[in-house]
């Protein structure tokens, strides 16, 4: 039995479907929120239904963590609240690897997240890094390499 979560992301995948039947041939896509917090997950999810947020930032530690493979530009994914309801789908635009010291304002921006500044960015990231390292036993480091993810918006609710 599906639970009311994952009927969202179908229900909304099926709606992009009907609108765009050359992607009828497509699996469904994966489905995540961002962040590791209500709060900032469902800002974040708005933030892509409003076609603000058009990047994201995880660790290729995070990647090599959980033995998941990169995205490639032109994949699919649902973005959902904290709770796993389906907000919208992005669709990856252009990949590039970063050290976190190296990453742009212009980044910053595209992540569209607080202020948009690259000094908010780096303040509220190196905390999210060290967080979700810390369990492992992992350290951050300002040399770590950063999945930097552009993507747009190409379907909401």
């Amino acid at each position: 039995m599906m639970d009311e979560q994952n009927k969202t992301v179908v229900t909304l995948w099926n709606a992009f479907v009907a609108q765009h039947p050359s992607y009828a041939h497509l699996p469904l896509p994966p489905h995540f929120y961002f962040c590791d917090n209500e709060a900032d997950a469902n800002t974040c999810a708005e933030l892509v239904v409003k076609g603000i947020k058009q990047a994201t930032a995880p660790s290729l530690w995070w990647y090599e963590q959980h033995k998941e493979p990169l995205p490639a530009v032109g994949d699919l994914f649902v973005v959902t609240d904290w709770n796993g309801t389906a907000k919208a789908i992005i669709e990856i635009t252009k990949l590039e690897q970063l050290a976190f010291n190296k990453i742009t304002a212009a980044f910053a921006l595209a992540e569209g997240e607080g202020d948009k500044s690259l000094a908010y960015w780096q303040r509220v990231h190196k905390a999210y890094y060290t967080r979700e390292m810390e369990p492992t036993g992992a350290c951050f480091d300002e040399n770590m390499l950063i999945s930097c993810e552009y993507f747009k918006t190409v379907f909401t609710h």
